[in-house]
């Protein structure tokens, strides 16, 4: 029986942070699409190509800011935080009945009037302006660095500033795990219903071919992702083999720096990934992510996950004190406590079958994504319809 995804009656403005890549958002973004047939996007930067675009979003249509048409944009667009969040504000998306954010940092502050209704979907706080400032700050090295720290000090203070104003306006927030969840009441003090994002179950399936000995990661290379760490792990342990897929502004320094057992193979397509993911032994995540679509991914695929038991791999990942494990947790992010979590895994990997992985990731379908979101939305909508109606 083929399957019909239930959709809002409304015609929606889909408000998105920016799209410099498919990366978890974005697919969560494509879903969302698929929800709300009568949806336009608009998003701060669009770096997509056509084919990667028309893969993602379908013919649904796109209206990038002004500032998606400075000269090499995608090389800097990070640095105008301050910038974007002035963009995100000019949206005109008046003529909506409904607005859907999809939201780390700027979607959110998109402006609304008193009639549409105002959904916003977080997929974190934003995490360089609030707990995780100082360890950005600590990042930015070189010449002029103490001055360069200054500025970015004063621009996070101004970003803060910017970003509960913003909360109020939001009518309800959904988190994308009781991670975030706790995070949105810290800073912005408001509750929040959980919708865990949607992984796509019927692309990402075990493979026919036999697992191999190599452990595997898929990032963007950034530093939080702490992909030097698991370098620094295997180079410690000779005999494992790593290999990294993956692109970003820190591919070069961790091209530098890998051993000959550690294989960076850059950005690949969707099919070599999944490929990689069903011969892996296993899959490797070190970051402290609010959900992490990749290690669902990886379970989709049969691979058990290796992961920091932090954030949301608390909650997707199955950890050998329970019953039909999916992986190992390690509780530090080091070195020394990743190899430890590899060889504790390595003596345990008979518990943990491919069947085992794949049922956890199950619960992450598209199909439940869509029954979540769509009757949540729903639900909120018509009690405000209703409140909206009832006499004073």
């Amino acid at each position: 029986m083929s399957y019909s995804c239930p959709t809002l009656p409304y015609r929606t403005a889909l408000v998105h942070d920016w799209m410099p890549v498919i990366g978890g958002a974005e697919r969560v973004l494509a879903e969302m699409i698929a929800c709300c047939p009568q949806a336009d996007v608009f998003t701060v930067f669009d770096f997509l190509n056509a084919t990667d675009r028309s893969e993602l979003l379908g013919d649904t249509r796109v209206t990038a800011s002004g500032l998606n048409k400075l000269p090499k944009v995608q090389h800097y667009y990070r640095n105008l935080l301050l910038a974007a969040t002035r963009a995100v504000e000019r949206f005109d998306i008046s003529k909506y009945e409904l607005v859907l954010s999809s939201s780390t940092a700027l979607a959110k502050g998109v402006i609304t009037h008193s009639n549409q209704h105002h959904i916003a979907y977080m997929h974190s706080t934003t995490r360089y302006a609030w707990d995780l400032t100082h360890d950005y700050l600590a990042t930015i090295k070189g010449p002029l660095a103490p001055l360069r720290r200054l500025i970015a000090h004063e621009m996070m203070h101004r970003y803060r500033v910017w970003d509960m104003r913003t909360v109020s306006s939001i009518d309800h927030c959904i988190a994308n795990s009781r991670f975030t969840r706790e995070r949105i009441w810290k800073f912005y003090r408001r509750e929040a219903e959980v919708i865990y994002p949607p992984v796509d179950i019927d692309k990402f399936q075990p493979g026919a071919k036999p697992r191999e000995a190599f452990y595997l990661t898929v990032s963007r290379l950034v530093p939080y992702k702490q992909i030097p760490l698991m370098i620094e792990a295997f180079a410690g342990t000779p005999e494992r083999q790593l290999v990294v897929i993956g692109d970003g502004p820190d591919l070069a320094k961790i091209q530098r720096m890998a051993p000959a057992n550690v294989t960076i193979l850059g950005y690949q397509p969707t099919e070599v990934v999944i490929d990689y993911l069903q011969r892996c032994r296993a899959f490797i995540f070190a970051a402290q992510e609010d959900f992490g679509i990749a290690p669902v991914e990886a379970q989709a695929c049969g691979a058990p996950v290796i992961a920091f038991d932090s954030g949301g791999t608390s909650e997707t990942i199955r950890g050998l004190n329970r019953s039909q494990p999916s992986g190992v947790h390690f509780d530090q992010q080091t070195a020394s406590s990743l190899r430890r979590a590899i060889a504790q895994f390595e003596e345990a990997e008979g518990s943990i079958s491919g069947a085992n992985c794949r049922a956890q990731a199950e619960q992450f379908s598209s199909r439940r994504f869509h029954t979540q979101l769509v009757g949540h939305v729903l639900e909120l909508t018509q009690t405000a319809s209703l409140r909206t109606r009832t006499p004073a």
